[in-house]
């Protein structure tokens, strides 16, 4: 709306107003201008607008501040309420009833938008032309109704991703695509030329592989850059779930995508989607014994293959070709109507999302997930696993209903029972998770609401036995390995900085190069955190890594890296791609943490290891909600600031600042560090003594007072 002149709209025969809602009933960033300025010259538009008729379409959320409070009553699409009073006291005629779009509603706003554009098309004459009120498929069908109405996630997508007349699939296939690995978006960046131009959006297709543990071969790296140059945008995406993404597959190139990944023994199956998907292990090789990293790196990969999903339509839709599919009976062994052992029509009510940690290295984040196995070690023998359920860090902006939280330890499970106490953890979510509300529907909520000794109990009469008590373990860090460590085997293995995760340019060619000095001997894992180990080297291959590590100056240790601040830096993709983001964070947090680099060489404390985390949205990729200093996106170039969290992973942080801009951000985090800078060098200077001082008065800002005066 701000873009459009206030002064101009005398000139217009008709305009459709289509508002949403933010904040306590304000109107959303990108219309407040208008807004103001119409409020402004209501005065001056009076009796001028008498040729310009309109209507409006509301959408708000009729419970946002709590079932039938005050607030929710006089916020609800109160912008689109304000706007109509407004248009109609200077005199412009309302072409019909204003409309609303309730989120509530079990389809959101889709059957409210529906039937109000119904009315728009017959009162200008158009619903015959539009085949009568819409040249849709009529009401949009919820998640629900649509796994089960998809032939276990087959849909139309096999006819959809062959269609060229649109760079697009419709709306049932976007849902069913992401549970092959694959979302689709466009470059927002483009939008605007494009609408001018009178063409569709820029679509193109995310593909995320299926990586358990984050482990792949040196071949299997070289096939995925030989992919992004001849199918994607010639990046390689590392994220925060272990493994890769590939950005900007337009839809003709995604079944060769698709099959190339399969030719190099990958696929995507249930990366997306509301299934289990990929299972995380810790990569540090400083964790534990290479025999032991080996072991539960065999955990994990049975545990992700016990909840895969079994349906045959990945094989259908992305690598089958036409006279292959008139024999799919014979090939796949499926009949024509399949059920999941696990999962049955509908699937799970949400994503689930599993990880493995290696004490005392939590470089997974395993109380972020829903369900958490936490290695218990003793005289480097694996005894079995800490069970933890009801992690989750997405959340709405303003939503009360909806927050981050943390999963509680309910038990220990021996090794061989890990896949079958996940099995039934799955299981109870599936009949007890939310379907009504997919905001309300993540494992998270159903602990929160039941508690976890009522899940608990629900998974011990699904395994037919008891958990045991939980056993004492202690995380101490959860970064990256940055340099090289040899394993007991004799094998070396060398942590890499890539920053934001994003493998382009110089460590695009690096890491291929060392990629093929490795094939037939080495492997890689990715990191939680956006980076790479590069293991199993041999002896005989460790100079000529090292040499390619420093002739394309891919940053590998912490004398040859950059600040702590920097190593720690975790972003989403959010814009251009993301069809969910409100602000920037790839693109934008490098240059943040510049000028926040500034601030702590003054402070002292370049070199101290600060875990910053950013996404362009509520929905938490980057899990910010986990970091020392975490940024939400709120608007463009607007962030809410959280602040609290510990370097272990172990305490969420907290809302410190809303709306917040690039300086405000500076301003309000360059005293912090000041004060945190004196009271690190107070501990250099103090030593043990400080360690053994009592504390004796905690103050409100987080600080103590010490029993000793002088300090």
């Amino acid at each position: 709306m701000d873009s459009f002149d206030v002064n101009a709209l005398a000139s217009e025969a008709l305009v459709v107003f289509c508002i949403a809602t933010a904040g306590k009933g304000e109107f959303a960033g990108n219309g407040r201008g208008f807004w103001s300025k119409i409020t402004e010259k209501a005065e001056e538009l009076n009796g001028k607008l008498g040729g310009m008729k309109y209507c409006i379409f509301g959408l708000g959320d009729s419970h946002y501040w709590g079932k039938g409070t005050e607030d929710s009553k006089v916020n609800f699409a109160k912008p689109a309420k304000d706007l109509d009073e407004v248009l109609e006291k200077i005199g412009a005629p309302r072409l019909m009833a204003t409309g609303f779009g309730d989120d509530q509603d079990i389809d959101q706003y889709s059957t409210g938008f529906g039937e109000w554009k119904d009315v728009l098309y017959s009162k200008l004459g158009v619903d015959k032309a539009v085949g009568g009120g819409g040249d849709d498929d009529g009401p949009v069908k919820n998640d629900e109704v649509i796994k089960t109405e998809t032939n276990q996630l087959r849909g139309s997508l096999k006819a959809s991703l062959d269609d060229v007349t649109t760079g697009q699939v419709p709306f049932q296939d976007t849902k069913m695509i992401k549970f092959h690995g694959s979302y689709q978006q466009d470059d927002r960046d483009m939008r605007e030329e494009r609408q001018k131009l009178g063409v569709e959006n820029a679509f193109s297709f995310m593909i995320r592989v299926r990586l358990p543990g984050g482990y792949c071969t040196a071949e299997q790296w070289l096939a995925m850059d030989d992919i992004c140059g001849k199918f994607a945008n010639g990046t390689l995406k590392i994220t925060t779930r272990q493994t890769w993404q590939l950005h900007g597959v337009v839809k003709r190139d995604v079944k060769g995508s698709m099959r190339a990944i399969n030719k190099a023994c990958m696929d995507t199956i249930a990366a997306c989607g509301d299934v289990c998907r990929n299972v995380l292990c810790t990569s540090h090789p400083g964790a534990c014994s290479k025999k032991l990293m080996d072991e539960i790196l065999n955990w994990t990969f049975q545990v992700h293959d016990h909840c895969l999903p079994r349906t045959g339509a990945y094989h259908e839709i992305f690598l089958m070709h036409g006279d292959e599919m008139a024999e799919k009976t014979q090939v796949l062994g499926c009949t024509p109507v399949e059920e999941e052992p696990l999962y049955g029509l509908t699937y799970l009510p949400r994503k689930f999302k599993v990880a493995f940690a290696i004490p005392p290295c939590n470089d997974v984040d395993v109380f972020a997930h829903c369900v958490g196995f936490i290695a218990i070690i003793k005289d480097n023998v694996l005894l079995g696993f800490n069970v933890s359920v009801g992690g989750g860090l997405g959340f709405t902006h303003n939503n009360q209903k909806t927050f981050p939280r943390l999963a509680e330890v309910i038990g220990f499970c021996k090794p061989s029972d890990a896949k079958y106490v996940c099995e039934c953890i799955l299981t109870v979510t599936r009949d007890f998770g939310d379907r009504t509300n997919r905001k309300h529907a993540r494992v998270k909520y159903t602990a929160e609401d039941y508690g976890h000794e009522w899940y608990r109990e629900q998974v011990e009469d699904r395994l037919g036995f008891k958990l045991e008590e939980a056993r004492p373990y202690k995380f101490e860090s959860r970064g990256d390995l940055h340099g090289w460590v040899q394993t007991e085997d004799g094998l070396w293995n060398v942590g890499v900085l890539v920053p934001i995760g994003r493998v382009k340019d110089n460590s695009r060619t690096g890491l291929r190069r060392i990629a093929e000095e490795l094939k037939g001997c080495g492997s890689i894992r990715m990191t939680c955190n956006q980076s790479v180990v590069i293991t199993e080297i041999p002896e005989s291959k460790k100079a000529v890594v090292q040499k390619l590590l420093e002739e394309y100056k891919i940053m590998h240790s912490k004398e040859t890296t950059v600040s702590g601040l920097r190593r720690n830096m975790v972003a989403c993709v959010a814009l251009p791609t993301c069809p969910l983001a409100f602000a920037e964070a790839e693109r934008y947090l490098p240059t943040l943490v510049e000028r926040l680099e500034v601030v702590l060489e003054r402070c002292g404390l370049t070199e101290q290891d600060i875990a910053i985390r950013m996404t362009g949205c509520p929905n938490s990729c980057g899990r910010p909600s986990m970091a020392e200093i975490g940024f939400i996106g709120k608007a463009p170039g607007t962030y809410n600031m959280y602040l609290g969290g510990d370097f272990v992973g172990e305490r969420l942080n907290t809302l410190f600042a809303e709306s917040i801009t690039e300086d405000q951000i500076i301003q309000i985090l360059t005293p912090m560090f000041g004060r945190y800078g004196k009271e690190r060098e107070k501990e250099e200077k103090f030593g043990d003594f400080l360690v053994r001082t009592k504390i004796v008065k905690p103050m409100t800002a987080g600080r103590y007072w010490w029993s000793t005066p002088e300090v």
